[in-house]
């Protein structure tokens, strides 16, 4: 016997809006801001994993698939994930898309072109994101050498209203850029479904509260190494370095797209010695023989860093967990 059906108004009195948006992000950090924003409502999916390198990922069908059907997008930009850049122009096209880079408030640093640097000279150097105020010419000489292999897609494919050639793309290890994310990560999910954005807006700043107390505590952790010299495996920290104070002498490589020169090798291995370096920064993705390279013949320590939290429970949770990781790792190496 067939069952009566449900009368119209049960059908109509069911909730069409429950399920969130369905959201794609870039990289592990993003993913963790936006997870924090949706909270129970739903689970942004991610497109570069954790271990592989943003700036050369390649999708795979299922990440691909997930982009194609995503509603929201939020990623940082295309100077971090060239290919990724030019697949949300080609397959996202009904997703609204969010370039996190190019959101206001947002801090720019423009990348360092030498092994050797020192973070508080350049301390003076962020500048937010203006449209009417950006200078390009103070960005000529911090070209990004070691991408070549993708500068020219990524600009021919992906038009800005105004270029930020040069720039650092790590913004994520900025609290006060993720802190100025969170509301816009709020009011696009808002948007795109309004019948949960005052649990979004509530959530980002829930969100923003726990950040400034894992901020809180990094710096805790961080006062005592203040003068402390280290050296990291490739230039992602300068963000971070500025936000607490640390100062962060050299870097192996300039991005994970090239090796190091000898002779970059012999500079640092100078200024390791002659500066009383602390530690040197290894990342468990990258090949470990060139942190022996620069640290044979010396008693520096040496300890594990990573800018997007590898192993880090992903989650609402995360983005206030890397910035204290980074912390507690940078003060265990450099008190050890």
């Amino acid at each position: 016997m067939l069952k009566p059906l449900l009368p119209a108004a049960l059908l109509l009195a069911t909730p069409l809006w429950a399920e969130a948006p369905r959201t794609v992000t870039d990289i592990g950090p993003v993913q963790g801001l936006v997870a924090s924003v949706m909270g129970d409502l739903g689970t942004p999916e991610l497109l570069v994993p954790q271990g592989a390198s943003p700036h050369s990922h390649a999708l795979t069908p299922s990440q691909a698939r997930a982009l194609q059907q995503a509603e929201l997008v939020f990623w940082i930009g295309p100077d971090l994930t060239p290919g990724i850049g030019r697949k949300i122009e080609a397959i996202a096209g009904e997703a609204t898309v969010l370039e996190l880079s190019e959101q206001p408030g947002v801090m720019h640093l423009a990348a360092r072109d030498n092994a050797i640097f020192d973070t508080r000279a350049e301390a003076d150097t962020g500048h937010e994101h203006d449209e009417h105020d950006h200078d390009e010419d103070a960005h000529d000489d911090h070209g990004h050498d070691d991408h070549d292999d993708h500068a020219d897609d990524d600009h021919d494919d992906h038009a800005h209203d105004h270029d930020h050639d040069g720039d650092d793309p790590h913004l994520w290890l900025s609290p006060d850029n993720a802190a100025a994310w969170l509301p816009v990560i709020a009011d696009a999910l808002a948007e795109a479904d309004p019948e949960n954005a005052e649990t979004y807006r509530a959530n980002a700043a829930a969100a923003g509260t726990a950040l400034e107390e894992a901020v809180s505590d990094a710096r805790d952790m961080l006062a005592p190494v203040q003068e402390d010299r280290f050296v990291v495996f490739h230039d992602a920290y300068q963000y971070y370095e500025q936000a607490f104070g640390l100062q962060v002498i050299g870097a192996i490589k300039l991005s994970d797209a090239s090796d190091p020169s000898p002779a970059r090798l012999d500079a640092l291995r100078d200024v390791i010695s002659d500066s009383g370096a602390t530690c040197v920064f290894a990342e468990p993705q990258f090949d470990p023989r060139l942190i022996a390279a620069v640290t044979e013949s010396t008693e520096i320590g040496v300890a594990d860093l990573d800018p997007l939290g590898m192993a880090l429970e992903p989650g609402a949770g995360f983005y206030p967990a890397l910035i204290k990781d980074l912390a507690s790792r940078i003060s265990a190496c450099a008190e050890g």
